[in-house]
């Protein structure tokens, strides 16, 4: 199973009936981490030549049918081929997604083409600054959340730095911290040459985007900009050799010296420079990134149902759509589990009523769901489970699948009646051609005694088969009714203090120490469906290992960096489950 091989990869020291085989598989394992798996392909890349592309090389067709070169982009590049890169995001999508879900459900025309009238617009400056963000392009993550809290964000240009100082170039350098630090008290700024000052005022003379790098290599290293195109494609990560960076480096040293300046000085801000490899920003990147932001946004802002769901069709975006439900939720949704008289295949909005789509289903077939919903808009709602199931012609299977999420409700019949229904109904009557009959007549019903039913069943069959509970959340499964000492909106206001909190997992982020080891960053939501984020350092992880989805209770300490909470992790643990009761 999946969550056994995840366990083993991520902790193979607790692996069960471990023996001689089990060592030789972990040693053999060791030895290939980090071995290249396949063949990569460009992701977007995309030849153009004046010949069919057959005449300078063998051609692939891998499983997704795209047609692909058998040599890298440093050969098409030398050949001559001009090579696009040409993307796609789901940012654009949910934008232009959630435009059309307003027009239909509030019948308001919105212009979203505009966006220097958001810049001013003091309500999507709040939702900024307090980090308000999940659905929004680029700034929904965790670590991007929390840098816009600590930077105290509600303006575009800070946004477009925020942009770029967020990408692993200036964040392994260890300028992020510095430029918050100088962005809340910019009397502290100390340029290292009056060159920093010219070029890099607007920044703090932090190097940010890379014309800034390209900027000091010229003046304060003396390098040439044939070189500093070199240095581009090095914070691009897409330089070949090496050889030519050592070069360039040693020219930098050689120039710096022939000024005078200090060594000591001149080999930190190489270190800032070299660092960018880390496929920094330039900064018209960081721009038009920050006005999709923006666009986003305003649509959050003003429009928050219809822009969840636009992000739930759209496949969500840094997230599982679990946090999307519930960001729909405590923005005042009513989240309807899929019914056959009102879902469509993706999710819709009436109102305030959101109605997952049949795509949320995850076993239900997509031919099923079409025609459910083209019977349905032919001839009319369904007036009750066996004139759905002459209608759409669907197997016992499916109808299972249909009436354990409750997509049958309307029928104002309960589950497991509707189950018995269904098996004795379909186990009796042979198929017949799928529609409307001339003549409707409805079949004798079976008389079942009065079947209790239980919340826990559902929560669980929403488990199974949407993947999350929707009418209710994870909490109200735990054996245990302990919330935390707090909710995570207090946080801030505790800062050192020791507590604990209960929270459900949303995701985790492995990183490794300078002596190698690993470390994680955890984040989850609380009771109230809001985040806190967690810090699990080393000896604390080895001991006190996250284990997937669940509740978590968590102890740690509360730290404030800017304003922005985070519990560094002295143990933790997963709580336990009520058991579904039909296993007992």
């Amino acid at each position: 199973p999946k969550a056994e091989i995840d366990r083993l990869v991520h902790e193979p020291e607790h692996m069960l009936n471990k023996n001689e085989v089990t060592n030789t598989i972990l040693s053999v394992y060791n030895r290939m981490a980090d071995f290249p798996n396949q063949r990569t392909i460009h992701a977007s890349g995309v030849l153009i030549s004046e010949e069919p592309l057959t005449c300078y090389s063998a051609m692939d067709n891998p499983p997704k049918g795209l047609p692909t070169m058998q040599f890298d982009m440093y050969v098409a590049e030398d050949i001559g081929f001009e090579k696009f890169d040409i993307l796609s995001q789901r940012g654009i999508g949910h934008i232009k997604d959630c435009r059309t879900i307003v027009r239909e459900n509030l019948g308001v025309v919105i212009d979203t083409d505009n966006p220097k009238r958001f810049f001013q617009d003091v309500h999507i400056a709040a939702q900024l600054k307090s980090a308000n963000t999940i659905g929004c392009f680029y700034i929904e993550s965790p670590a991007m959340r929390q840098l816009l809290t600590k930077l105290r964000c509600d303006d575009y240009l800070t946004l477009v730095a925020a942009s770029s100082i967020i990408r692993p170039g200036v964040a392994s350098s260890g300028m992020m911290g510095e430029y918050i630090r100088r962005h809340h008290d910019p009397t502290t700024v100390v340029y290292p040459h009056p060159v920093f000052k010219e070029q890099l005022e607007e920044t703090y003379g932090v190097m940010v985007y890379q014309e800034d790098v390209m900027k000091i290599a010229n003046a304060y290293g003396g390098l040439d900009m044939a070189d500093a195109d070199v240095l581009r494609r090095m914070m691009s990560g897409k330089y070949r050799s090496k050889d030519h960076l050592i070069e360039i480096e040693d020219k930098f040293f050689s120039n710096c010296k022939a000024k005078g300046y200090d060594e000591k000085t001149s080999r930190e801000i190489w270190r800032q420079m070299e660092s960018f490899a880390g496929y920094s920003f330039n900064k018209a990147h960081s721009a038009s990134f920050a006005v999709e932001s923006y666009q986003s946004l305003f649509l959050k802002t003003y429009y928050p149902l219809e822009f969840m769901v636009a992000v739930l069709n759209n496949y969500g975006g840094f997230y599982n759509r679990k946090v999307y439900v519930n960001e729909a939720r405590i923005s005042g949704g009513n989240i309807c589990l899929p019914c056959v008289n009102q879902s469509v295949f993706n999710t819709s909005i009436q109102g305030k009523d959101i109605y997952l789509g049949f795509d949320c289903l995850l076993n239900l077939e997509g031919k099923l769901a079409h025609r459910i919903i083209e019977e349905r808009e032919a001839n009319g709602k369904y007036t009750s489970l066996e004139n759905f199931v002459k209608r759409t012609q669907t197997g016992i299977e499916q109808v299972v699948i249909l009436i354990r999420v409750g997509a049958l409700r309307f029928t104002g019949t309960g589950k497991k009646q509707l189950l018995w229904a269904a098996h004795l109904m379909m186990s009796k009557h042979k198929p017949v051609a799928a529609g409307m009959a001339l003549f409707e007549t409805e079949s004798r019903k079976p008389i079942l005694p009065p079947l209790e039913e239980d919340i826990l069943e559902d929560y669980y069959d929403e488990m199974e088969l949407i993947g999350f509970c929707v009418t209710g959340t994870l909490f109200d499964l735990t054996k245990s009714d302990y919330r935390g000492d707090m909710p995570a909106r207090e946080l801030h206001l505790h800062e050192g203090k020791i507590v604990r909190v209960v929270g459900d997992f949303v995701c985790e982020k492995f990183v490794k120490t300078k002596r190698g080891d690993l470390m994680k960053f955890g984040t989850f939501l609380d009771a109230e469906g809001r985040f806190f984020d967690t810090v699990h350092f080393p000896q604390t992880l080895a001991k006190y290992p996250l284990r997937g989805a669940g509740i978590y209770l968590v102890e740690g300490k509360i730290v404030l960096e800017y304003g922005c909470p985070s519990i560094e992790v002295i143990r933790c643990a997963k709580m336990p489950l009520k058991p579904d009761p039909r296993s007992e």
